[in-house]
């Protein structure tokens, strides 16, 4: 990649990453993006199109021109951003801290105020019963429940938050995490499993579905592609026995041909059709628009020159999306999705897990800047997303959470990582947030209660010095019983 200049013609094969920017002048293929825009079908690109740096090439040979090398390539700004926005985060004032700067003091003051009100007004010239009236207020008000107070709370619900494969890679995390108020999901990967799957192959003769189901897959066997892939496996599911392929061919941009057992199989698109002189059958045509507009992906199927079926493929929604949606809003959170996909899609899958606000066809820094002015209106953002092109939004919100599923980069730029990749984890992730700095002002308030207590009563002269070093022992003991209750909630 060091090597490459503005202005070099760059050759890429099957199967190549692609180093840097540029545009196609030879040739055409379908390009894996999902790293950088989260559209989950690799890309169609011919002479004029533009590729990205890191992006993934799959079965055409082409020719491009770099345009944009070094820090100037969409992978570059993608990083560059995502230190940038990482730098910007302001640590949280803890409590504590605003506390333990004047409680020091002002005891040492009170302690003082103690010695010269016993030595000097009620016993005077009795220096050791002062001193002990005195060392008294010093030990009963010892800081020890303040300063446990947060750690062992945030230690015992990262703990149990860590037993339910959720990780908060710090305490600000999962102080945080109790005010969000509004969550933006990425789409593929997140609140889908990010690969597609044969949702049905429709023919006008619906009892040779399996055998034309078993055509196509035979003939796709030997294609990388994700719909190829698909569709075998579904064959696979299903328990047909798929047969040798001969001379299969890729068709970039366009599908793929071969034959099985002396039939002439082609599959892929309307253009791809045309060229081949294949007659569209109307009412599957008509068909697949439908389904189209359903958000699937549609490919026609043709055995011999006749067009017999038409395979509808789609990104299907994780299980617990809809659930998890639901329980968000019920919790008083705004759900959002942004995504790199297409708008047609983004809206079917939208409707299905029941979110009203989405954002398509959105490249990785636009997303980020979304994420931006939702916080700009004085909301508390959430980024929920699992590949490279999530990675500025993740490190730009409040607080940003990445699938264990997804990329490292994505990991790395987040605050909260769902191990299983379990949308459900978001939630108990938030529940266990709120508990904790709940249990956080429980400890605070029977702290500060004790000392306001305890320092007139030592004062007063009510207390031994041992007895005073009891009551701080206890009062630390409270709060770290108090803390171990969010073990068992």
């Amino acid at each position: 990649m060091l090597a490459v200049r503005s202005g070099d013609l760059i050759l890429v094969k099957p199967g190549e990453s692609i180093p840097v920017d540029g545009i196609i002048e030879e040739g055409s293929s379908t390009i894996d993006e999902s790293m950088l825009t989260g559209e989950s079908i690799p890309v169609e690109k011919t002479i004029s199109n533009f590729v990205y740096g890191g992006s993934l090439n799959q079965n055409g040979t082409f020719k491009f021109r770099a345009l944009k090398v070094g820090k100037e390539t969409l992978l570059s700004g993608i990083i560059r951003a995502v230190r940038e926005a990482q730098g910007t985060k302001a640590p949280i004032q803890r409590i504590a801290d605003q506390i333990s700067e004047i409680f020091v003091p002002v005891i040492v003051l009170i302690s003082v105020i103690t010695l010269c009100v016993w030595y000097f007004w009620i016993l005077p010239s009795t220096f050791s019963v002062a001193l002990e009236k005195a060392i008294a207020v010093l030990v009963v008000a010892c800081p020890c429940a303040l300063g446990l107070a947060t750690p062992i709370s945030v230690l015992t619900g990262s703990g149990k938050a860590a037993t339910m494969g959720i990780l908060f890679r710090s305490a600000e995390a999962l102080e945080i995490l109790h005010k969000v108020n509004a969550i933006v999901f990425d789409k593929t990967g997140t609140l889908t499993y990010g690969k597609p799957v044969l949702k049905s192959l429709e023919s006008l003769n619906m009892t040779k579905e399996n055998n034309l189901l078993t055509l196509a897959a035979s003939a796709e066997q030997n294609s990388e592609h994700p719909l190829s892939k698909a569709i075998v496996e579904s064959a696979k599911k299903k328990g047909l026995v798929l047969a040798i392929p001969e001379n299969f061919e890729t068709i970039p941009g366009g599908g793929i041909s071969a034959i099985v057992e002396g039939n002439r199989i082609l599959i892929g698109t309307e253009r791809l059709f045309y060229a081949k002189g294949i007659e569209l059958n109307q009412e599957l045509n008509n068909l697949k628009r439908i389904r189209e507009e359903e958000g699937n992906t549609v490919v026609h199927l043709s055995v011999n020159g006749i067009h017999s079926a038409i395979l509808t493929l789609a990104d299907t929604l994780k299980e617990s999306t809809p659930a998890t949606i639901e329980k968000l809003k019920s919790l008083g959170i705004e759900v959002y999705m942004i995504t790199g996909d297409n708008e047609r899609t983004a809206r079917v899958i939208s409707k299905d897990c029941g979110i009203e606000r989405v954002l398509a066809e959105v490249l990785p820094e636009k997303k980020a800047m979304e994420v931006k002015n939702l916080k700009s209106l004085g909301k508390v953002v959430s980024m929920v997303g699992d590949g490279i092109n999530d990675a500025p939004a993740l490190a730009i919100s409040d607080l940003g959470i990445a699938m264990g599923t997804g990329t490292d980069v994505a990991m790395e730029s987040s605050d909260l990582v769902i191990v299983n990749g379990d949308l459900n984890s978001i939630v108990n992730a938030i529940t266990i947030s709120r508990k904790t700095v709940y249990n956080i002002r429980q400890n605070f308030f029977w702290a500060l209660l004790y000392n306001t207590l305890g320092i007139p009563i030592a004062a007063a002269g009510f207390l031994a010095p041992w007895v005073a070093g009891g009551a701080m022992a206890l009062s630390s003991v409270s709060v770290v019983l108090n803390a171990l209750r969010l073990q068992r909630d």
